[in-house]
């Protein structure tokens, strides 16, 4: 997911997001742990995502506290 299509989403959007990633990130673990996971970068790029999610959660947080 590239960084312009985050943060263009409101704080809902971007909580239900984290939400939707962690979910996937949970069942690409258990494949990966039964050996049918294919692609194990997945799971790296899935960490990476929820991580860009978050930072932008926290500056949308940060900035309405402000202003």
């Amino acid at each position: 997911m590239k960084i312009e299509q985050i943060k263009n989403m409101s704080e809902v959007e971007l909580n239900a997001e984290v939400k939707k990633l962690k979910n996937e990130l949970f069942n690409l673990r258990f494949q990966h742990v039964t050996g049918q996971l294919e692609n194990p970068i997945k799971m790296r790029d899935i960490k990476k995502d929820i991580a860009r999610c978050k930072t932008v959660l926290r500056e949308k947080q940060l900035k309405n506290v402000e202003g």
